[in-house]
């Protein structure tokens, strides 16, 4: 006979505590999605008020981000009224989980969490822009019911609770949150102060937070709750705590929030998870390496502390968050969430084209890929075997090395990082894809009820954990992100007896590769010898430290191999620690050292600087001894505790890594063979005999927007078919600089070669030249600077047609070092006087032309002249020159790429007829001719005349200038020679000087205005 109706089993069984999952969801998902719709297409016009628009205003607030433009406004009403369905089933187990008999405490917040529920739809129907009005009628009741809702429901939670506790606290945040908010709002309506509604905004998204987050403590007041659904209809099961439990601990609400998950024994990750947990990393380490890249785009431009460097704070910040059981808790249940918010906000950001508002939400982004790090660390922790918790580890550094093969696939640019785009080579929406898909495929980090201790978690101290963490973590950022890094320490020029980028990268990732394997098949005793960090590791960063081209890079190679065969040893060395606060102090440590790294080339700067200028060896040093702290964090917990071989003869582990390497060795091995450089470069105008120089000083390869700017920079030397190129402020192969070098894309797609300079262990802010003619030699100089920043150069012999011709590419230091600057241009001097070849000076001397040190580089000793003397418009860039015949200049503007131009000139080779007959007034004098007289195949590109293109055109002269390239053109142009070519010098001059200003100017400055004496000169030279 059938069964009773009545007696019919539950056919699912749910938690209640899913709805406060399901509302903490959709309440805040309306908002955060119209916000970055609303900001992605529509950013400037929600952010202007009645008073103020962008940039005195810079943050929306909530009224204009959902209801003032199409589509946000449908995609948040929408999203909210999706929300209703969780909203009331909240209010009603909210008051079956807070029902006692005779108390009408869960009555009133029935009704007054239904009253508020109507009046929140009031306001969020009804826009302030369609009846201003009722919009704050119904947005004022809201708050007002919101006093009665937060009391009842506080009140309701069981007294001592977390529930409680945190609903006090959050609700008693919200109303002080007012104050701020009608203090800002006043500013801005009463005394129409610019920016003020946009610090207004702020408060009212943190009311929004807050509310949201009140409401979300019912997940914890709901666990007691199971809903049933049979055939027999819906019904639920409340189960009362025992009358000895009257408070409910932190302990056992974070056992209690694991009690629905699934009980599994099976403690390897599958190969699939394991690729979603390397895929995860690769999402945090581009964010992280991203995060400090961009914050160096602001005290570039600010030359100076600019205050956006506390964006690096955040992963200080996000174990303080962690520490609450709770939210470590909530986070655990839902690992999904953090790893989305982070690939969204950090890897998506992209669309945002503000500098400012892209750093902001990348710091947000990195915020909760780091709290994702550290909820999956601790909790796989937990498990009775440590099998997934190292294999998390190991698939955290693995992560780290597909960061560095896919930038060396792409030139060292991680093709996901924010500051690349469609136009310079990203394919951020294809990682924004894959990221979010492995966000949602994240693995559960708990698979039993039960929460174990490793044997080791008992042993050892936190604090040396801390700092074993602190410097791992920093040398796999600052070395080990890039595959050209190291071999950029070891660069010394040509001829080449090192590795370059290119050559040096398969043994580089051999080395991590090897490393990481042997993390996994070796007992990590091995590893915490004190001969193996000893001498394997500590010797091999002093020879990298200390040796140049193969030798150091064979230091290199064995450091990368120490560091990652060191990942199993640092896991168990953290493992068992209080979460919080050992993340606390190993991302705080981290970041110090992070900072130093930056000091070190960055003195000049910032405050305390000379304590640490020039000291590489001290950050390596500071770096290696806290690893030694994790190493002997290790050690003590091993001889306390028994730490199981993990083995790849027992684990699945060492196959999956060892699948998952060799895809990332055969890509880097493609990008090996595609990228290797074969064939000869070829001039732009071999058959003219001539050749193009340039000098440009580049920010670090981050234009005007905080965009990789490679791209367009090649673009642009193309158009100016310039041969030889000088590049200043090039030197990115360091933390703050992401750990790139952008010369790589420039070289190889023009076909030419390139020496990278002074590498980042010389303290520079970088040179680099490239070149369409053979490098024959080079050589690195650093210029004399007691007190400043280092003046980089580099001293190259070329092959040019046969010929060997110097290139000097130089870098002086900053205006305000007048003794170092006079010291500099001595040193420069000297090396081009004891040049024999003809000789080409790329530089950046900040100077004035005929003026204080201008006058130690042009002159007897140096033996090198102006490319044109009479342009007094310039400060910084000059090319100078000797024994060769000058045929053209030109400036070419740069656009938004940077904030400084093109400088360009034309040079052909001398014979020795030629030398014989032309004098020093004809070579090295200002003989101006028209373009008309030079043969076509010595012009300068007529794609820069006029607009130009892309932003690019000759400016100041309007047009190239060209020079008299026989002694027949220079018969004419001496005749030609007038009052006016020099009137217009001065006139220079008086433009900006202006007449009313000049009793302000220095006496320095008054001097480089060309007095009668002067002008008498230089018209008797010509």
């Amino acid at each position: 006979m059938a069964e009773s109706s009545s007696n019919l089993k539950p056919v699912i069984t749910v938690n209640a505590s899913f709805i406060g999952y399901a509302h903490t969801v959709f309440a805040i998902a309306p908002f955060v999605g119209a916000l970055i719709v609303g900001c992605w297409l529509h950013y400037e016009k929600i952010v202007r008020n009645s008073s103020f628009g962008y940039p005195d205003e810079w943050f929306p607030s909530v009224s204009a981000t959902i209801g003032d433009r199409y589509p946000e406004r449908s995609l948040f009403q929408v999203l909210i009224a999706v929300c209703s369905g969780p909203r009331f089933l909240l209010l009603f187990f909210n008051f079956v989980a807070a029902y006692k008999p005779k108390s009408v405490v869960p009555y009133i917040a029935l009704v007054s969490g239904l009253l508020r529920t109507l009046t929140c739809g009031g306001w969020v129907y009804i826009t302030s822009t369609d009846d201003h009005d009722w919009h704050d009628i119904f947005m004022i009741s809201y708050i007002i019911l919101t006093i009665p809702w937060d009391i009842c429901t506080t009140l309701g939670a069981p007294k001592g609770s977390c529930e409680r506790k945190g609903r006090f606290y959050t609700g008693w945040l919200f109303f002080l949150m007012l104050i701020p908010l009608v203090y800002w709002f006043i500013q801005h309506k009463v005394h129409v102060v610019a920016g003020a509604y946009s610090v207004y905004a702020y408060f009212e998204w943190a009311l929004i937070l807050l509310d949201v987050s009140f409401d979300g403590w019912s997940i914890l007041g709901l666990q007691n709750i199971e809903i049933g659904i049979s055939g027999n209809g819906l019904h639920f099961t409340k189960v009362q705590p025992s009358k000895d439990d009257k408070a409910t601990s932190i302990e056992t609400i974070e056992s209690k929030l694991l009690e629905n998950t699934v009980v599994s024994l099976n403690y390897d990750f599958t190969c699939f998870e394991f690729i979603i947990n390397v895929i995860n990393a690769y999402m945090f380490w581009t964010n992280v390496t991203a995060l400090v890249l961009c914050v160096w785009y602001f005290p570039l431009w600010h030359m100076g502390i600019s205050g956006y460097e506390a964006a690096i704070g955040v992963t200080i910040v996000a174990p303080i968050l962690v520490v609450l059981p709770f939210i470590r808790a909530f986070f655990t249940n839902v690992p999904f969430l953090s790893r989305f918010i982070g690939v969204l906000l950090g890897v998506g950001v992209y669309k945002v084209e503000d500098p400012e508002l892209r750093l902001l939400i990348l710091s947000v982004g990195t915020f909760f890929s780091t709290v994702a790090y550290i909820t999956e660390s601790y909790t796989w922790s937990k498990l009775p075997t440590t099998s997934k918790y190292i294999s998390y580890h190991i698939s955290f550094i693995i992560g780290l090395l597909a960061t560095s093969t896919f930038k060396f696939l792409n030139y060292s640019n991680n093709p996901i990082w924010p500051i690349m785009n469609e136009t310079n080579g990203g394919y951020n929406e294809v990682g924004l894809a894959i990221g979010l898909t492995s966000a949602f495929l994240t693995p559960m980090t708990y698979e039993t009820t039960e929460s174990h201790t490793s044997p080791a978690a008992k042993h050892g101290f936190l604090l040396f954990a801390a700092l074993g963490f602190a410097g791992y973590y920093f040398s796999l950022h600052a070395l080990l992100s890039d595959s050209g890094t190291l071999a950029s320490w070891t660069w010394s020029g040509y001829p080449i007896n090192g590795p370059t980028p290119i050559s040096g990268s398969l043994p580089f990732f051999g080395a991590m590769i090897v490393g990481i394997l042997a993390s996994l098949g070796i007992h990590p005793n091995v590893f915490s010898s004190t001969f193996y960090n000893a001498i394997v590791g500590g010797g091999s960063a002093f020879t990298l430290y200390s040796f140049p081209d193969w030798a150091g890079y064979c230091g290199a190679l064995v450091y990368a191999f120490y560091l990652s065969s060191l990942s199993g040893l640092i896991a168990y060395s953290v493992i068992g620690h209080n979460v919080g606060v050992l993340y606390f102090f190993g991302f705080f440590f981290e970041t110090v050292l992070a900072l130093a790294s930056v000091w070190i080339v960055a003195y000049a700067f910032v405050p305390g600087g000379p304590l640490l200028r020039e000291r590489t060896d001290l950050i390596l040093l500071f770096s290696f001894t806290c690893i030694q702290f994790g190493v002997l964090n290790y050690t003590l917990k091993a001889k306390e505790s028994k730490i199981v071989r993990f083995s790849f003869e027992t684990t699945k582990t060492f196959k999956q890594a060892l699948a998952v390497l060799t895809t990332l060795l055969a890509l880097s091995i493609t990008g090996y063979v595609k990228r290797y450089p074969i064939g000869t470069p070829t001039p732009y105008n071999d058959g003219s005999g001539s050749f193009t120089a340039g000098i440009w000083c580049i920010h670090f390869g981050l234009d005007n927007d905080m965009w990789s700017s490679e791209t367009r920079m090649l673009d642009l030397i193309r158009d100016a078919q310039v041969d030889v190129i000088g590049l200043l402020e090039s030197d990115t192969q360091r933390l703050i600089g992401g750990n790139r070098d952008f010369t790589q894309k420039i070289a190889e797609d023009l076909g030419m070669y390139v020496d990278y300079g002074p590498g980042p262990n010389k303290h520079t802010w970088g040179a680099a030249l490239l070149s369409k003619f053979p490098i024959l030699k080079s050589e690195h100089h650093l210029l004399p600077s007691p007190v400043g920043e280092l003046a980089p150069a580099i001293h190259a012999t070329l092959d040019i047609y046969g010929q060997e011709v110097d290139i000097v590419v130089f870098h002086l230091g900053q205006e305000e070092d007048v003794e170092d600057r006079r010291l500099q241009s001595l040193g420069i001097s000297d090396i081009m006087g004891k040049s024999t070849n003809p000789l080409v000076l790329l530089s950046y001397l900040v100077t004035e032309p005929g003026q204080g040190n201008y006058n130690t580089y042009v002159s007897e000793n140096s033996n090198v002249w102006d490319i044109d003397s009479t342009d007094w418009d310039r400060w910084c860039e000059y090319i100078l020159f000797r024994d060769l015949k000058k045929v053209a200049y030109a400036r070419i503007s740069r656009s938004t790429i940077t904030d400084t131009e093109l400088q360009v000139a034309k040079f052909k080779l001398l014979s020795d007829e030629e030398k014989n007959q032309y004098d020093i007034d004809f070579l090295y004098g200002n003989h101006f001719i028209d373009e008309s007289e030079v043969p076509e195949n010595l012009r300068m590109p007529q794609l820069l005349r006029g607009e130009g293109v892309r932003g690019h055109f000759y400016h100041v002269f309007d047009e190239p200038r060209y020079f008299a390239l026989s002694k027949d053109s220079y018969n004419k142009v001496e005749e030609s020679q007038s009052w006016d070519d020099v009137q217009e010098v001065e006139s220079v001059y008086v433009e900006e000087v202006p007449e009313q200003e000049q009793d302000d100017v220095s006496t320095e400055e008054k001097t480089s205005i060309p007095d009668q004496d002067f002008i008498d000169e230089v018209l008797k030279e010509n």
